[in-house]
């Protein structure tokens, strides 16, 4: 299948590098079957695990290159060089398992593999296969390193609580402030309000006052208008009789003659 795939100089590179591991660890396994020395078995089982560390870190490699050179290449292609990768891991994942069958066998302290698909944990007989096989020093070591390690735990959670409790203070008093901020908000708004609306009185009440002011000085308008015309009329036709005089502007009247005693002498 790996011969079909269409792959970059890269991709290949690191293919048949993880082949040629595959293929130093089916040896490797095999060369175990025939060691009967449990120290070389545990050496040869450590030179395994490298390798199997080693194989995990190009698997990666050539998932981190698939990514990269999927908007190059078809989606036919890409999904051929992912079943390839799966099956890579699964290989691998194979001689994983057969490590950790190698590893009960022998009762030596397991070595980590963070294998892709899950790391698995140490189990209760290989704790007890472990701490049999050590020491009473080496049992005192492990726990007091174990004490240290759980004091220190216990520390970075006791500065985490801290943190959340002063974080969580300085949000209460943040929350506090905003609060009282809002309240005066509030009143302010209240007060621009009722301001508000002694305006709009006012300026009714300015309205209609400007409105009486306009009839009163429409209907003063009115009366001197009719003033004038009656003095223009006035003067135009005195004579008319129709038109009452106004007071103080009537026309002179006229000229009366005196009369006066006359002596007797006047008459004869």
């Amino acid at each position: 299948m790996a011969s079909a795939l269409q792959m970059t100089t890269q991709l290949e590179q690191i293919h048949g590098e993880i082949r040629d591991t595959f293929r130093a660890l089916s040896n490797g396994f095999q060369k175990l079957d025939k060691i009967k020395d449990s120290n070389r078995q545990s050496k040869q089982l450590e030179e395994l695990t490298g390798k199997m560390r080693e194989c995990k870190r190009l698997i990666k490699d050539f998932d981190r290159e698939i990514k990269d050179e999927e908007t190059k290449s078809s989606p036919e292609v890409h999904k051929q060089l992912n079943d390839e990768k799966q099956s890579m891991i699964k290989e691998l994942n194979s001689f994983v398992a057969l490590r950790k069958t190698y590893m009960n066998s022998l009762g030596n302290k397991r070595v980590e593999l963070f294998d892709e698909g899950g790391v698995s944990e140490p189990t209760a007989d290989d704790n007890v296969r472990m701490a049999s096989s050590m020491t009473n020093q080496e049992l005192i070591d492990a726990g007091k390193k174990t004490m240290d390690e759980t004091d220190k735990a216990i520390e970075r959670t006791q500065k985490v609580v801290e943190q959340t409790i002063e974080v969580g203070t300085q949000t209460a008093v943040t929350l506090k402030g905003q609060t009282e901020q809002m309240g005066r908000i509030v009143n302010e708004l209240d007060t621009i309000n009722f301001s508000i609306k002694k305006a709009s009185q006012l300026v009714k009440e300015i309205g209609r006052q400007v409105a009486t002011d306009k009839c009163i000085m429409l209907f003063l308008f009115l009366i001197v208008c009719g003033v004038i015309a009656i003095i223009v009329v006035k003067i135009v036709n005195p004579n008319n009789k129709d038109i009452r005089d106004i007071p103080g502007l009537a026309p002179p009247a006229p000229a009366r003659r005196l009369l006066y005693l006359r002596t007797p002498e006047h008459f004869e």
